[in-house]
């Protein structure tokens, strides 16, 4: 206290102080900027390398100069390369019409095609039991697709894009900036504290095993949740997702005869804990507390 005293009452200790203490901030600052560059380099140089011997099959990855989005090449069998005609693309019916297969080539089309249309339907038409026509319908909508379809690529890839999940991160703040949910403030503070809980776990099961248990895709995945639904849910949400995820893990060792060393995707199993949440999560804990 005494020393806080003398640097205000002397105008030119003060200035000494906060020299040097510039200075010593400013030493720490050039190693910051010499080294946290190069270490993002040999980071992105080691991903990439692994990368390219990890990527699936695939022709669009063959010819980087033809057009490869979500428009382009229009819908054909990635098989014969037969052009899908209208009537071929109407969801689900189509499938059946086809009874599954190819109309040129007659190879099988997966299951996972009709599959994903037919949980889409039923999970939009799901939201209707809770949420009245309006703008909490269309942005829970916007929610259930976005989840579904990190959900599947994450099966796939074990990736969670960040264009998907920074972005219903930042829709579910701006939803929330009309209170469609939460308040502003427990969406703000769930985001933060969503990314905040799995980093830690990240790091304290990295410090104890030396592996990687989870992705930073997760960690963005559970504070998109914690945007839309705020932080009061973040407790509901990890605890579905841990239990179910557990079991289903314990099934595929146990049944499956699933390797346990091969790691396991956990988005889906937060975006459907997040998703049962924002429909059903006041009456699961309100269930909870009374059986308590």
């Amino acid at each position: 206290m005494e020393v806080l005293n003398y640097l205000a009452t002397t105008p030119l200790a003060l200035v000494v102080v906060v020299v040097a203490l510039g200075l010593l901030v400013g030493s720490f600052l050039n190693v910051v900027i010499l080294r946290l560059p190069v270490m993002m380099f040999r980071s992105w140089k080691r991903d990439c390398a692994e990368m390219a011997d990890n990527l699936p099959a695939h022709p669009a990855l063959d010819d980087l100069s033809k057009p490869f989005n979500l428009i382009k090449p229009d819908s054909h069998c990635p098989k014969c390369g037969a052009s899908v005609r209208a009537w071929q693309n109407i969801p689900l019916i189509s499938w059946l019409l086809l009874r599954g297969r190819c109309a040129e080539c007659g190879t099988p089309i997966g299951l996972r095609y009709p599959a994903v249309e037919l949980v889409t339907a039923i999970a939009s038409a799901t939201l209707l039991l809770v949420f009245p026509w309006g703008w909490q319908l269309a942005a829970m909508l916007v929610f259930t697709w976005l989840l579904i379809s990190m959900s599947v690529i994450d099966i796939d890839h074990q990736i969670l894009p960040d264009s998907m999940t920074l972005g219903l991160l930042w829709l579910g703040l701006l939803v929330n900036t009309q209170g469609l949910f939460t308040d502003l403030h427990s969406a703000v503070y769930g985001a933060a504290a969503g990314y905040g809980i799995l980093w830690a776990v990240f790091w304290l099961f990295k410090l104890v095993t030396g592996k990687e248990g989870m992705g930073y895709g997760d960690f963005k995945l559970l504070a998109a949740l914690g945007a839309w639904l705020g932080a009061d849910s973040l407790l509901l949400i990890i605890l579905l997702s841990s239990v179910v995820g557990a079991t289903v893990g314990i099934a595929g060792i146990l049944i499956l005869g699933r390797d346990k060393n091969l790691p396991i995707p956990f988005g889906p199993y937060l975006a459907a804990a997040g998703w049962i949440a924002a429909l059903w999560g006041n009456d699961i804990t309100s269930w909870y507390l009374r059986l308590l």
